[in-house]
Parts: C-alpha cells; sequence; structure tokens
C-alpha cells in the first residue's frame, strides 16, 4: 500500500483529496500548521472513509520537525497545498508570503532529497496565467502574475522544472486550478474562512444565512454577456480526484503541467441565480466598482487533462451550489472547536 503525504491536509482542498486518497487505498500522512484550517476536519475524513490518517501539527518551515516526518513514514507521493493563499493579503505582507510559501516548498524539496522521494504534484493556480492571452486558457499560455501570491505559485513552478533539471528522475506534476468551490456531498467537510471571506461562493452562503447584508459584485461593466466577471468554479471532489488522477496515470520524470477546470465559464450574476434557483435563498447584492486587478474572463482548456490523465470534471453548477449549501447549513459557525 503506498503512502502519500500530503501538505495542508486540513484545508478545504486538503481534506477532500484525503478523502480520494483513502477510498482509493492509499495511506495518508498529513502535516498543517492549523492557521487557516482545522483539525476537525481530519476527524470528519476520517468518519466518511472509516479510515485514519496519521496526523504532524508541523510548520513546513521547521526544518527538524519535517525530518522526522519523513523518517517516521516512508513516504511514495507529496501532495502539496500548503500555503498562504489571499491574494489581497499578499499585497500587504508580501514578504509573510515569500517566505511561507517558497521557504516552505524548499525545506519540503529538502527532505524529499535526503529521502529519496521523487513524486510531487503542487497546487498550483491559474492565477499564473494572470491575463489571460486567449481564451479558454491552455497550458501552454504565455505566464503572468500580478500579485505576490500569483508569484509565490509561479516561482514554485520555476523551482520545481529546476529540480526536475538537475534530477532526471524526478517527477513534478503542476495542477493549475481554476475556482473551486462546493463541498463533499456528505455536509462534514467544506470551506470555511476566518472573518470575512475572500471568496465569492462562502460570500454568498453567509449572505444567504442572513451574517452578510448583502454581496458586493465588483463591477458590471466588464466586456461579457451581463457585464459581471467571468470564471471557470469546479467542485472541489473533481479538483481532488484530479489528484488522484494525476498520481496514477502521470508516473514518468519530468515535469507534467495541467489545467484543473471545467472549460466553462459562469459570470457573478449567474452564479447567484444559480444558488437562488438550487437553494431558495436570496442572495441581496449591489453593484460597486471594478477591483484593481480583476480580468473580464478566465476559462480552461481541460483536454490534457482528458487525453492524458483521463480525467474531467464531472459535477454541475447545481451539484456545487446545493452541496455547498448543505454544508454551510450544517456547519454555520464552520467546524467545532476540538
Amino acid at each position: 500500500m503506498e503512502t502519500v503525504l500530503v501538505t495542508g491536509g486540513c484545508g478545504f482542498i486538503g481534506s477532500h483529496t484525503d478523502v480520494e486518497l483513502l477510498e482509493k487505498g492509499y495511506q495518508v500522512v498529513v502535516i498543517d500548521n492549523l492557521i487557516n484550517s482545522s483539525p476537525v476536519a481530519l476527524k470528519r475524513v476520517e468518519e466518511i472513509t472509516g479510515k485514519k490518517v496519521k496526523f504532524y501539527p508541523v510548520d513546513l518551515l521547521d526544518e527538524a520537525k519535517v525530518e522526522q516526518v519523513f523518517e517516521e513514514n516512508s513516504i511514495d507521493y507529496v501532495i502539496h497545498f500548503a500555503a498562504r493563499k489571499a491574494v489581497g493579503e499578499s499585497v500587504g505582507k508580501p514578504i509573510l508570503y515569500y517566505e511561507n510559501n517558497l521557504q516552505g516548498t524548499l525545506v519540503l524539496l529538502k527532505a524529499m532529497q535526503r529521502h529519496h522521494v521523487r513524486n510531487m504534484i503542487f497546487s498550483s493556480s491559474a492565477t499564473v496565467y494572470g491575463k489571460p492571452e486567449r481564451l479558454p486558457l491552455t497550458e501552454d499560455c504565455r505566464l503572468s502574475v500580478t500579485n505576490p501570491y500569483g508569484a509565490t505559485k509561479l516561482m514554485t513552478e520555476r523551482i520545481l522544472e529546476d529540480v526536475t533539471v538537475a534530477d532526471p528522475s524526478f517527477n513534478a506534476i503542476l495542477l493549475r486550478y481554476f475556482n473551486p468551490i462546493g463541498a463533499h456531498p456528505s455536509g462534514l467537510i467544506g470551506e470555511y474562512p476566518h472573518g470575512i471571506p475572500a471568496n465569492l461562493m462562502p460570500y454568498i452562503s453567509e449572505v444567504a444565512l442572513r451574517k452578510l447584508d448583502h454581496l458586493t459584485v465588483f463591477g458590471d461593466d466588464y466586456p461579457t454577456p451581463d457585464g459581471t466577471c467571468v470564471r471557470d468554479y469546479i467542485h472541489v471532489v473533481d479538483i481532488a480526484r484530479g489528484h488522484i488522477a494525476a498520481m496514477e496515470h502521470c508516473q514518468k520524470p519530468g515535469v507534467h503541467i495541467y489545467n484543473l477546470g471545467t472549460g466553462k465559464g459562469t459570470s457573478v450574476l449567474e452564479l447567484v441565480s444559480a444558488f437562488e434557483r438550487v437553494t431558495g435563498k436570496k442572495v441581496p447584492y449591489v453593484i460597486g466598482p471594478r477591483r484593481a486587478g480583476d480580468v473580464p474572463s478566465c476559462y480552461a482548456s481541460c483536454e490534457k487533462a482528458n487525453r492524458e490523465l483521463g480525467w474531467k470534471a464531472t459535477h454541475s453548477l447545481d451539484d456545487m451550489m446545493r452541496d455547498q449549501w448543505n454544508w454551510e447549513t450544517k456547519n454555520p459557525n464552520g467546524y467545532p472547536a476540538e
């Protein structure tokens, strides 16, 4: 039975990936510093799967403790989620983002090198495309970034490319996610941000729960069908399954890059309308000014992942809305304190 180390495995995408790994028969070891996540998520993962997860409450910047994890476990694959991820915060605290996201990755890579672990699946982002060169975005599109968070993702991609040049036996899979939303259909795990949500879907949910008065839509004068920004929203379970597909179908050394999205763009107002239709809840909104750095449209071509990994998104927008609301209504205050 192969063992997968999941960094950031208590987080939103990490916890859903834990479930998919366990259900496919892998052993799972999780590292998470719990800055923006909860250990309760792992208990819920174990409840869903009936299987145990080995957990280390460790920060990747702590080289000695990361080394201990590798010494105590025979790791076959590393799935690397652990990173700070708020775009706005990264602009205000760039040093924090560069130190955490880049130094943490370097500590992890050095431990992998010492223990001869040569398979990494990296949680990258569509943010590395910056202003889209063309739509839909393919993996060979021009790369550019507009904020420190995106810069750390692109720099990590470059680091991994250099590692594969230096070590021809190293296998680096870069998965560029688009916009993960939804939750596990059980309603036991999902996304619960600390403070005011930075992402659209949790914000919509909190307005529907009457925790917030209204949603602010940033701009309605973009060159899109209804004037609001268009993004590629994908169910988090589909994202999680993309990691399993990458592990199982892409085992040759080198760098391998795949978009994970649906290939379909949905506007902000279309997302609000779908949520209202599926849940029966009204979401009051006001139109605000455009937000600096937002591009009008961004959606993926996922033909390469379909062709080479046998993967494609299977959940509809209605599925995403249903599972998101199921999670929110069952956990209106997020995960309980331990």
